[in-house]
């Protein structure tokens, strides 16, 4: 699988990365297959979360012979510092590491998200202070909220940023761009999250994929020009699929069997005149 650079730092991810989900409430053998199986296709960008069941404690296992090999990313949602010191703690013993490539404040969403933890003694501060102490190398957010966004990013305090980047919102200009400038204007690496996003769930209605919130494009013909927009994107190293690990083998098939291509006119074309009208509605979870 082809790999790209993390921005302006020294660190290399494959284009498709695999997000715990995957993982999740699933017996322990069939998430060290599903592991290998990744990585034997070229996939080095693991992402996990304490919020995602028990992922940690599947992936833990089932990457340790693999680890000094990829690049594992973890989140805290915890704003204030004790909470957030504890949580990167049983993150690390849970994923049975020493450090996490890149570690993030999780789903920064509401100004009040920003406020606790960019104050002092927050859990910004903690997750500088473990980059110093070598638990963590890369200092990275994700959210749901552009203008929590461009704030966090004008710190100037963050090495990456996990953000949705989805054509239907990003071709209409109203949530998207304007994260992706400002963090590629100062070398940030940037993730993507939602790239095979179709539309919300509506209330009341089933959700056809438990592990996806919204509504994931799972005809492989859309999927694919779905995911060649978003990594395409300017200054974009690596998408994650959905956690359903059908949708994410079928995302691993399309990119590895067709390709990455930028997409023609005509293409572009198709892809925003098959997409519902409704855009994925944020702030969600991340």
């Amino acid at each position: 699988m082809q790999t790209r650079k993390l921005g302006r730092h020294d660190l290399e991810l494959s284009v498709l990365g695999f997000g715990g989900i995957v993982v999740c409430d699933r017996p322990q053998d069939e998430a060290d297959d599903e592991v290998a199986a990744a990585v034997d296709r070229g996939v080095t960008y693991f992402d996990v979360a304490p919020q995602y069941s028990d992922a940690q404690e599947r992936l833990g296992p089932a990457l340790r012979p693999f680890r000094k090999d990829v690049t594992l990313a973890c989140k805290t949602l915890m704003r204030r510092g004790p909470e957030a010191a504890a949580d990167l703690d049983d993150s690390l013993r849970k994923l049975r590491t020493d450090r996490f490539d890149i570690y993030q404040l999780h789903a920064m969403t509401t100004p009040e998200d920003a406020d606790a933890a960019l104050a002092p003694g927050g859990a910004l501060d903690v997750v500088l202070r473990a980059r110093d102490a070598g638990k963590v190398r890369l200092v990275g957010f994700s959210a749901h909220d552009e203008a929590v966004a461009l704030r966090l990013i004008e710190t100037e305090q963050f090495d990456t940023v996990l953000y949705p980047l989805n054509v239907r919102p990003f071709e209409a200009g109203v949530f998207g761009p304007g994260v992706l400038e400002a963090a590629t204007s100062r070398g940030m690496g940037v993730l993507a999250l939602k790239a095979m996003a179709r539309a919300r769930v509506a209330d009341g209605e089933d959700r056809p994929y438990a592990k996806c919130w919204y509504h994931p494009e799972d005809r492989p013909d859309l999927a694919h020009l779905l995911l060649r927009y978003t990594l395409n994107l300017p200054g974009v190293c690596a998408a994650l699929p959905p956690g359903d690990p059908d949708l994410f083998r079928l995302a691993l098939d399309l990119v590895e069997t067709h390709g990455i291509a930028p997409l023609s006119a005509e293409e572009l074309a198709t892809l925003t005149q098959a997409m519902p009208a409704a855009a994925p509605i944020f702030p969600e979870p991340v």
